[in-house]
């Protein structure tokens, strides 16, 4: 679903939840509500949250509701965090709306953490806005390129990184040269290894507690961050949490 498919003053929505805990990354275990936006530029095989845009297994109509700020944040349960996630939500960065929604949020006394693919650079105004970046650039293994989209890291990151006080990177990883890859992926673009997350990929527990030894070895090695996903743990597959 594009950017065109709602109005300027409202937004794609696909859930809002909480609260509940953040499941990964910097921020696991903090107590969070999510808003979760419709629409990505890419297609990643592994997706765990495909009904945010792949029209070919999901009825978009019934996924995604348009509204306005003013119904989003009556819906938003109350957290210190709330992650605006998607999809990918920073195709939404030039909406009046989307600025107006974070603003909101942060006049409630909330952090406002955004998680994004790192496809797109976050306007001036939006970085004042948040409060973290999560930032998940995909590997070859999440052959997720749409169209012509390339899931690269996009150039400019490299200096939110260095500028931003709290902007992490989470790699989604299956195998030991994906961790060295991430990490060479960090130096190479300017970022702290004290800021570096892999994940081993996986929606299930039987999945992710097989690759969770492995990846907590080959973390160390590389000298990078590791974090696992919390949430499934706690509730699988099911969806709100």
């Amino acid at each position: 679903m594009g950017d065109g498919g709602a109005a300027v003053n409202q937004l794609p929505i696909v859930e809002i939840f909480g609260p509940t805990i953040q499941g990964e990354g910097p921020a696991s275990g903090q107590l969070s509500s999510f808003i979760r936006l419709g629409g990505c530029n890419l297609a990643c095989t592994w997706c765990d949250s495909a009904y945010t845009w792949d029209a070919s297994r999901f009825d978009l109509r019934e996924q995604i509701a348009n509204m306005e700020v003013s119904t989003i944040m009556g819906r938003l349960p109350a957290a210190p965090v709330c992650v605006v996630t998607g999809g990918e939500p920073l195709l939404y960065q030039d909406r009046d709306a989307f600025r107006a929604l974070l603003g909101h949020i942060r006049a409630r006394g909330a952090q406002v953490h955004i998680e994004t693919n790192g496809t797109i650079v976050p306007s001036r105004e939006v970085q004042d806005l948040v409060d973290t970046f999560v930032v998940s650039p995909k590997l070859g293994h999440a052959e997720a390129q749409k169209g012509r989209v390339s899931p690269a890291l996009a150039d400019g990151w490299g200096n939110i990184a260095s500028s931003h006080s709290d902007a992490h990177l989470k790699v989604v990883v299956k195998t030991r040269g994906d961790v060295f890859r991430a990490a060479e992926m960090a130096v190479s673009s300017g970022w702290d290894r004290r800021r570096v997350w892999v994940m081993p990929e996986g929606v299930d527990t039987e999945t992710l507690d097989q690759r969770w030894p492995d990846v907590c070895a080959w973390a160390i090695e590389a000298g990078v961050n590791v974090t696992h996903r919390l949430h499934v743990l706690a509730w699988g597959e099911e969806r709100g949490h």
